[in-house]
Parts: structure tokens; sequence; C-alpha cells
């Protein structure tokens, strides 16, 4: 599921870019990718989306905040994992709201300890679905293969 959701993060500048999952699919299969991975991450990235019914007031965003994990949360998160985010709220990469939705979608895999490269990929994948992308340096530390991307 990973590999896809690397790819679509190269593949399309952001998520207005990216064709809609009966396209994508057809696109990821041609790609290479099986279905049950591009079934695992089309699942996952319909997670993102956001409505009226689980918005947060914009408020919530624009606050400093301290995070504390509940057992559940930091049982499937390791410390460096949740160090990770940490230094992304403080450094301004994201805000409070864009830590809940990485926590969320975090929380979304199947059972079992979250990995940092895997923290990584939703990390770039929550923001790339809002349009944001971080300056050059962050975007290397959180791109999987440890490079950014090249400018589209």
């Amino acid at each position: 599921m990973f590999e896809v959701l690397a790819y679509l993060f190269d593949t399309w500048y952001d998520a207005e870019s990216c064709p809609d999952p009966d396209t994508l699919e057809i696109k990821l299969k041609a790609a290479g990718f099986d279905s049950e991975e591009i079934g695992d991450a089309l699942d996952w990235l319909s997670g993102l989306a956001v409505t009226e019914d689980t918005q947060l007031p914009e408020a919530f965003a624009e606050r400093v905040s301290f995070r504390a994990y509940a057992d559940r949360e930091a049982h499937r998160m390791s410390a460096e994992c949740r160090g990770l985010i940490q230094f992304l709220e403080s450094a301004g990469v994201v805000d409070p709201l864009q830590r809940e939705i990485i926590i969320d979608r975090a929380l979304a895999l199947p059972e079992g300890e979250l990995d940092l490269e895997k923290l990584k990929v939703i990390t770039l994948m929550v923001l790339w679905s809002q349009g944001c992308e971080p300056d050059g340096l962050i975007l290397d530390e959180l791109s999987p293969d440890g490079t950014a991307r090249t400018a589209h």
C-alpha cells in the first residue's frame, strides 16, 4: 500500500490533479500495482476526505497545543514516530489539525506498531491531500527514498 501512496505523491503534483478513483485504479494497475495494494491504498485515501461532519473548527489549526497520546496510540506509534510528529508541529510544517489527521490515518492501518518510514509517507499524503508542500529540507526528510521529488 505504501508503494502505491508514494507513487501517487511522485506522479501527481497535488490531490486535485489526481484522477477519480476508477481512473486511478486503472492507471495504478497499468503501473504494475496489484489489485489488493490498490484497494488498500484507495480505501486509506478515502479516509483523508474532510467533510463538514468531520471538520474541526479552523481556530483549532491556529492554536499551539500539547498532544498527550492515549495508551492505544502510544502502543501503536513508537516514541520515534511521536517525536517526528512533535518536531513537524513545532517546526510549523503541520498544524494541530493536520497532526490529528496524521494520527488518525496512522491508526487506520492494520494492527501492529507503525514504523517511521510509514509515518513519513502518511505525513506526505496528508499534506499532499491538502495542497501543502513543505520546504525542500523537510520534503527530503519525509520522502520515502530520502530524495525529494522533482518539480512537475
